[in-house]
């Protein structure tokens, strides 16, 4: 008979035993929790989903449920730490046991109600703030794209997709606690909007990239209230998993789609006319575009996709060869390790598709050989 105890851990909910671990520096951002990863260290590379009851380290491979947390964590096999979350198991009458189940129906329901609501809302605001801008081209976002070596001569038309806004928040959550506002805004100016679209086409959410004209390639500055440390400076908001933005449409009797990170990076691509007639998006993010891996003691680099993860990027049925670009500017084993995963989950989804990765020079990422070989800042 299946212990009663395990849907008691799934009810008690992985927030409550985060707290009861007592997990320290993770920083929260909605339903995600993000920081060093108690086992393994780093700054970013474990996240607590709340929403989903799932933890992950990129690192280590650790992750699983609520149980596998505290098996993880308390380094315990699965009835100490089922025991460590409900207490000793306790004999149930027959009529108990239907109650509980008739509970867990309702709860199991109840959070896909949640579920599909906060998916929803936030596509809704993402197409609010998308909506909220306006044609990119003739905007201050051409002087933007000009400053990365995108200039209007190599790129004469800029998509439907990329919008402007002048004057756009950057919101963090708030690191007072005790505050009734859980998000505070810390800079606000000229950004980039790129409209995500998921796998049925629609859109999904809304890329934004702030910039500052006044400064080397247009990168602007943020930095965190707290900390003084720099802020990503391209931000998401929506449901991006699995989509991309859609920049170049080409041949239409073409089957090649060309697909590196970031918009600058994919452009890039598309100027320098390797793969004519071809289709180019931009995968968002390297998550996005790798999916879940299969991680853990010497399958750190192995680039094996986790075919469990059903929201992770996949190409359209019509395309018959992926081409990921390589940026060559950040880790280049860890990056070669997630595209691999990522064309191996895409082959496996489409039979017969051709996977390639396209590399970069070391330290540099597209973008950096258009502009003549000059890195990152």
């Amino acid at each position: 008979m299946t212990d009663h105890r395990i849907a008691d851990a799934k009810r008690k909910g992985i927030a409550t035993i985060m707290q009861q671990l007592d997990i320290s520096g993770l920083k929260r951002a909605g339903v995600e929790w993000t920081g060093p990863c108690p086992i393994c260290g780093g700054t970013d590379r474990f996240s607590i989903n709340t929403r989903k009851g799932q933890f992950n380290c990129r690192r280590c491979g650790g992750k699983g449920d609520e149980i596998g947390l505290v098996m993880f964590v308390m380094g315990m096999e699965f009835l100490p730490a089922l025991e460590w979350i409900c207490g000793p198991k306790q004999e149930l009458s027959a009529a108990e046991i239907a109650k509980r189940a008739a509970r867990d129906a309702e709860n199991k329901a109840r959070k896909a109600r949640e579920a599909k609501a906060y998916h929803d809302k936030a596509v809704r605001e993402g197409r609010e703030i998308w909506e909220a801008g306006r044609p990119a081209e003739d905007s201050p976002v051409r002087d933007y794209l000009a400053l990365r070596g995108i200039t209007r001569a190599l790129f004469p038309k800029l998509p439907a997709c990329l919008r402007f806004h002048p004057a756009l928040p950057y919101m963090v959550p708030n690191p007072d606690r005790g505050s009734s506002n859980k998000w505070i805004e810390i800079h606000r100016g000229p950004a980039m909007l790129a409209a995500v679209q998921g796998q049925n086409d629609r859109f999904s959410a809304v890329h934004r990239t702030w910039f500052d004209l006044a400064q080397p390639q247009g990168k602007v500055r943020i930095l965190d209230p707290v900390t003084a440390a720099p802020l990503a400076r391209k931000k998401g908001w929506g449901a991006k998993k699995g989509g991309a933005i859609r920049l170049h449409n080409g041949a239409a009797d073409n089957r090649t789609l060309v697909m590196a990170e970031g918009i600058e990076t994919t452009l890039s691509a598309l100027i320098a006319a390797y793969y004519p007639g071809a289709h180019y998006w931009a995968g968002v993010d390297l998550g996005n575009m790798s999916g879940q891996r299969i991680t853990g003691r010497g399958l750190k680099f192995a680039g094996i996709p986790d075919l469990e993860d059903t929201e992770a990027f996949l190409p359209p049925p019509w395309v018959d060869r992926l081409i990921f670009v390589k940026d060559g500017d950040s880790d280049p084993r860890a990056t070669q390790a997630q595209l691999e995963a990522g064309i191996r989950r895409a082959m496996v989804h489409r039979p017969g598709l051709r996977g390639q990765i396209a590399p970069c020079p070391d330290g540099l990422d597209l973008n950096d050989v258009l502009l003549g070989g000059e890195g990152d800042e």
